[in-house]
């Protein structure tokens, strides 16, 4: 089976590079790391890996840590999003098993 992930997913930057995109320092990205913001892979040789995806949100975090919040703060909001997701996931996974015992195609409200 084909890898899934998309191009925007894949850890294929190095932390060089991703200070050049971001124009964040090497050290700033580490501490980012350090607070549970970012999650990097590493290499076998122990290089870090960042995506595209990881790029942005680094854009993020660095725009809010510009507007004065604090890393704890920007953790606990990823958190919480992280949380809502899942219950969405769960609530479409529940509405689908729903529709499909009932034989209901597009939904809920739906002939």
């Amino acid at each position: 089976m084909a890898d899934e992930t998309t191009y925007k997913d894949k850890k294929v930057i190095t932390i060089g590079i991703v200070s050049e995109l971001t124009g964040l320092s090497e050290r700033q990205i580490r501490y980012y790391e350090e607070r549970k913001l970012i999650f990097p892979e590493r290499t076998p040789g122990g290089s870090r890996k960042y995506s595209f995806a990881d790029v942005e949100l680094l854009m993020e975090i660095a725009n809010k840590i510009e507007d004065g919040v604090q890393t704890h703060e920007i953790r606990k909001e990823m958190i919480r999003a992280q949380n809502n997701l899942n219950k969405e996931v769960k609530r479409k996974m529940i509405q689908g098993q729903l529709n499909a015992q009932f034989g209901i195609r597009n939904g809920p409200f739906s002939k």
